[in-house]
């Protein structure tokens, strides 16, 4: 991106144990849980190709890690990166929300275009999953191929978000596709308008093109975007993040951990010192979450 600054390495950076002080309630609406071989192979991906994973921890660690600092809710995320696997990714995400009832939220996931992807993914859905999640730098789907609608109808049928990483940022050489060739803001207003009750969540702010879905959400009540890592003066963001700047409904918090290389509690510690208005700070850090993935 240009002008942007290179990241700064903040593995050793000191965390709090709680939530800053002052804060509202908190759902953290981006947390990852894998089993335990996938979460390996994760952080030798990352190792190798992204950044040192600060956090190498269970999946019922990282729960209870977030849990035991004062986060109210979580809301976890996985992502097949091959046809065939998705059915046992959901069957293990419900496991994981049995584990902490009442605390922990799962979405479920599929490879766009498996065979029976509608089936796996409605499935899920009747085992409480609250919503899809898919990953386009690891699954190099088309927004407008077919699989993609039929993914799309049976979430807006079900009445299940859709959180989509399609911001084309952080990108990586390693990955099989380019995301610049696969995704832009233009495309997804072309599906926010042909699924107009479909729920769309776009993580990190959609980077790199940070302004054009902050101009998005102010034109579409079916799109959100989260926080994860946009605001952490981390990745190579030209310019600062102005919350305040943001239509306050449709944005909403998310840490990406444990796939990050700083303090858990980096974001945390500069919304707290963003001077947000109560009322926007709290839609960001509880209400929009709750909302968009049934919590309230």
């Amino acid at each position: 991106m240009q002008d942007a600054q290179k990241p700064i390495w903040l593995t050793s950076e000191q965390q709090g144990e709680r939530v800053p002080y002052g804060l509202p309630e908190i759902i953290d609406g981006h947390v990852h849980i894998f089993p335990d071989g996938l979460f390996a192979a994760v952080w030798r991906w990352f190792a190798e190709h992204g950044w040192p994973i600060r956090y190498q921890m269970t999946s019922s660690e990282v729960v209870s890690f977030l849990l035991s600092r004062g986060i109210s809710h979580i809301v976890a995320f996985q992502y097949a990166h091959k046809p065939g696997i998705a059915k046992k990714l959901n069957s293990y995400m419900v496991e994981k929300c049995a584990e902490f009832p009442g605390r922990l939220t799962g979405l479920a996931t599929v490879f766009p275009g498996e065979d029976g992807a509608v089936a796996i993914v409605e499935e899920a859905f009747a085992a409480g999953l609250a919503g899809l999640k898919l990953h386009g730098h690891v699954q190099c789907f088309t927004l407008n191929s077919e699989a993609m609608h039929q993914l799309y109808a049976s979430c807006q049928n079900n009445g299940r978000p859709l959180v989509m990483h399609i911001g084309r940022e952080p990108k990586s050489a390693a990955y099989r596709c380019d995301p610049d060739t696969l995704y832009a803001a233009w495309q997804l207003e072309t599906v926010l308008k042909g699924y107009p009750r479909l729920k769309v969540c776009v993580p990190h702010l959609g980077i790199d093109e940070i302004q054009p879905y902050r101009e998005m959400i102010e034109k579409y009540d079916n799109l959100w975007l989260d926080t994860a890592m946009a605001i952490a003066d981390y990745l190579p963001i030209a310019g600062k993040i102005d919350l305040r700047r943001y239509r306050a409904e449709r944005v909403l918090y998310g840490s990406d951990f444990p796939n990050i290389p700083y303090a858990w509690d980096r974001e945390l510690k500069i919304l707290a010192r963003q001077n947000i208005p109560a009322g926007q700070l709290g839609r960001i850090c509880h209400d929009n979450a709750a909302e968009l993935f049934g919590l309230a």
